[in-house]
This record gives structure tokens, sequence and C-alpha cells, in this order.
């Protein structure tokens, strides 16, 4: 039987234990912020990994942001090496997830598995991602236990909040250095039959404008900060978003609406701090001598980040040259720049192939609206040879209800394990599996 075949019965023999160790990631209720129970979910992973021999790191974060004793920034690492001489392919996945929110009938945290979906927080982003990379590993180690080479699954932190704490800190320890790692792949839940190849860039900023407090009844006698920044926010509408609107990409951003320029206002504070919840009081009239803007600016990578703050400094400039009294004090808060692996990348190429002989059909290739964790791979590690690929679907993503299908995490599952064929055996022209050559 050609190995391929044999890969893919030994996963549809794993089916259970796919969806039994999705539900134990889930039950453990990795919430971020602030970061909870990081250190339990890795040390699981460890357990699991380690009985799969693989040789296993637990990696503190030290000071990164959100890092503290009550809450670790805690990631893990997780290395077989072959019999002889070769490439590593690492699996990265985040291991941390957002908050509930409301709207759920399901117990976030249950793991219910229904209908062929298992129910939670996490479920397709990424813990499903996660799950089918271990399964394909130890699928794989079990068909072809004399590969050539390396593989490494990694659970890392804080990629919901930048990934500071994870992705980023363990590339400035060197564990994505190229000489290292040779093909990367994360788990993101993209769709089964999708190749994210890279993401927009990012900026975000927080404008502060000024004014000057008097008393309500006579606002003649102030400067209403607020009323500045609507000065602000009304020039942008006049002008930036129009222009936004204008710009377009080559990059295959998924959907259609992020192909162009986008520009989001993240959260407006202004005046007097809101009350606690039992405060029942009114607030004082005093006119507000300070209002904050967060704005979230996505860029494509025809733009540069030059372009991109001097399009808003010229909002600034143009407001400045309207009111007389106008001060304010711009601040970044972040940047990302555009990153996309080419399409003829080994990584690309090989997961290309693999997703066709898994699903009977060619691979899509996109790029995300908004960054992950390849960002710092790319930036930090100068490994460029990164993907993102995994089961899910994008928009099920911090919803309530989030789900992941078990027989996509099944078919993902395939298209890693072939992937490791083809990459750590010799059997570089790969064998289709019976029902992908139909």
């Amino acid at each position: 039987m050609p190995l391929a075949d044999q890969l893919v019965r030994e996963i549809d023999d794993r089916r259970d234990d796919l969806i039994a160790l999705t539900q134990d990631l889930l039950r453990i209720p990795t919430l971020n912020p602030p970061g909870e129970n990081y250190r339990d979910i890795c040390e699981y992973l460890a357990r699991r990994l380690g009985s799969s021999g693989f040789q296993v790191e637990l990696i503190r974060a030290h000071g990164t942001p959100g890092d503290c004793e009550k809450y670790p920034r805690w990631n893990v690492v997780a290395r077989r090496e072959g019999t002889g001489p070769g490439e590593c392919i690492h699996f990265n996945s985040h291991i941390d997830v957002v908050d509930v929110g409301l709207g759920w009938t399901k117990d976030p945290f249950g793991g219910e598995h229904s209908d062929g979906k298992i129910y939670g927080r996490g479920a397709c982003d990424m813990k499903g991602g996660l799950a089918s990379s271990i399964i394909a590993a130890e699928a794989f180690l079990a068909v072809c236990p004399d590969f050539s080479g390396a593989i490494e699954i990694s659970g890392t932190a804080d990629e919901e909040s930048g990934g500071f704490g994870g992705v980023a800190y363990l590339a400035q320890k060197g564990y994505f250095n190229p000489e290292r790692v040779h093909h990367v792949i994360i788990p993101e839940p993209l769709n089964k039959d999708r190749i994210c190849l890279g993401h927009r860039g990012v900026w975000w900023a927080e404008l502060e404008t000024f004014g000057e407090i008097a008393h309500g009844s006579m606002p003649f006698l102030g400067d209403c900060a607020i009323r500045h920044m609507g000065a602000v926010m009304d020039e942008m509408e006049r002008t930036l978003f129009p222009a936004l609107a204008k710009k377009r990409t080559e990059m295959p951003v998924v959907p259609e609406g992020a192909r162009q320029s986008t520009l989001n206002i993240n959260s407006i504070h202004g005046g007097q701090s809101e009350g606690e919840a039992d405060f029942t009081g009114l607030p004082s009239p005093c006119v507000p001598d300070s209002c904050r803007m967060v704005i979230d600016r996505r860029f494509l990578l025809e733009e540069n980040i030059e372009e991109v703050q001097s399009e808003f400094m010229d909002i600034l400039k143009t407001v400045q040259g309207q009111r007389e009294s106008f001060r304010y004090d711009l601040r970044e808060l972040h940047r990302v720049l555009p990153t996309m692996t080419e399409r003829d990348a080994p990584v690309v190429r090989t997961v290309a192939r693999a997703i066709a002989a898994t699903m009977g059909r060619p691979a899509e290739y996109v790029v995300s609206p908004g960054t992950y964790d390849q960002k710092h791979i790319d930036r930090i590690g100068k490994l460029k040879n990164c993907i993102a690929y995994g089961p899910g679907i994008l928009d099920l993503a911090h919803k309530p209800d989030e789900y992941v299908g078990v027989d996509d995490m099944l078919d993902s599952a395939k298209v890693m394990g072939l992937s490791l064929i083809d990459l750590l055996t010799r059997a570089r022209d790969l064998d289709l599996p019976a029902e992908a050559s139909k």
C-alpha cells in the first residue's frame, strides 16, 4: 500500500482520539486577556507530545507585555528528531482564546460534540488546528518512523493580543532561525482548502486632543476637547475614508471588502471617566479637557508605513489650520508591515499538492485581512517559508457558539501528514490517496 494511503487510513483510525484531544484543549479556559491557565495547557501538551517521543521545553516569556506572577506567559515547544539529517517542519498554534461574550447556547468550555461539530471558545481559532497538527504528526510517526529531518510542534501565548509573549519572544530567542527550522505551518482557520500566504499591514495609533476644563453651564469659558476630536473625525469622513476606498491591492485578501485600505475607529474616550458599575449618581458639569481616540489602520503591500502615517498627519494639519486652539498628541501603539509568502515557496507547493491529493481540487490562495503570528516569524525570525493552513471557518472566529467540524479537522490532518511525507521522506513524488485520484 502506498505510504500516503497508509497515512490517510491511520488518521481516519484516530478520529475518536482527535475528538477527545480537541475537547481536552477546549476544557482548559486559556482566556486572553488576562492570560489564564497557560501553564496548564502547556503541561498537558508536554505530556501528550512527550509520550510520542518529542523532546519538550516549557518556556516563559519573562518581561513581555502582560507577563506577571499571576499570569505568566508560558509556551511549549516540542521537537522530534528523525533518524537522519534533513529539514525541519514546524507547526505553530496559539493556545490563547478571546473573551466568551454574550449569545452562547453551548457551554463555551464544555467541548460539546454534536452533529459532527465540536463547540467551544477557541474551537476553530485555533485549538482544532492544534489538535489536527498533533494527530497528523503522530500518524506520520506511526507509518514512517525512519524519516529524515525533524518535526516541531509549538503552543504559544498571546497571539490574540499581538503575540509578543509567544512567537515574537521565541523568534527573538532563535527558535525560528532559518538554519534551525525550514518550513512553518500555522493552523489558523482559513478553511481546509485554502493556503493563506500572509496578511495586510497594521498601524495602531492613539490621538489625544486637548482643551480647557470649565463649568458646563459656561462652555464658552473653556475649550471642548471632544469638539476638537469631532473636527478630526469630520475631516477623516470628508477626505481620508474616500481616499482609502480607492486604494486596491493585488494581494488575494479575503473577504473582498478587505482588498482595499481600511481604517477602524477602535475607541473614543472623552471627558470624565465613567463611574463604577454600582454608582447611581450624576456626572458633574464640566467641559472636557481631553479626548482620546484609538485608530486601527490596515494597509496593503503596495503602501509603505511612511505614507500611512503622513496621510493621517495631513488630517491633523488641516484641522490645525481651521481651529486656532487645536492641540493634540499622537502616539504610535503598534505597527506590522504586510507580508506575503511567494506561491512558489517550498511549503506552499507542498501543502498545495497535499490539498489537491486530499480534497481532489486545487488549493485556493488567500491573504488574511488581519495579522497573525506569521509577522513575527518573518520580521524577527527572518523565515519567509511560512504559511497559515488549518481547519475551521474563518467567519466563526470570536463568535458565540464557535465550533470546528470533525471532518474538516480530519481532512486538514491528512493535508498536514501528506506534507510531512513530501518534505521528510524520499517520497517526493507524492502518491495520491485513492479517493483523491477520482
